[in-house]
């Protein structure tokens, strides 16, 4: 009977620290839950104010840019180009430049077999006394057309 008093204090002693052990290690269980929510507003407060601060410099640097395209585009005005039609008369005959430039596109495509988008500069030589236009285009290829 002896031993069995002694195994019911054992008992009632290890289940009393075990309630105790359970006790702390939930009051440690709440400390640390509220260590990792403070420490969760922390980083979100910070997380929130670099936030504020890249919107901020985002803005700013937008305006900036605005700016200086609106000052570029407002200190050079638009040219204004000047409509010109040339005509070449000669003993009764008459040839508006947009026809000779259409009759050398014309021929340089097909002596060449290039496309038109391929001219980039034509230098036209009006000789009225030979009826006939001869033409230089890209500064490399060369011809003669009637008109």
């Amino acid at each position: 009977m002896a031993r069995k008093r002694t195994l019911a204090k054992v008992a009632a002693k290890t289940e009393a620290v075990a309630a105790e052990t359970a006790k702390a290690a939930a009051e440690k269980t709440e400390a640390v839950k509220e260590v990792v929510a403070e420490k969760t507003e922390a980083v979100k407060e910070v997380v929130a104010e670099k936030t504020d601060a890249v919107k901020d410099a985002v803005k700013e640097a937008t305006e900036k840019t605005v700016k200086t395209a609106k000052k570029t585009t407002a200190k050079k005005p638009a040219k204004k180009e000047i409509k010109v039609r040339t005509f070449v008369q000669y003993y009764g005959k008459e040839v508006e430049e947009k026809e000779m430039i259409a009759s050398v596109k014309k021929d340089w495509t097909k002596v060449n077999g290039k496309k038109v988008g391929d001219i980039k500069d034509i230098t036209l030589y009006v000789k009225p006394e030979e009826a006939a236009v001869y033409y230089v285009v890209n500064g490399t290829d060369s011809g003669k057309v009637a008109f």
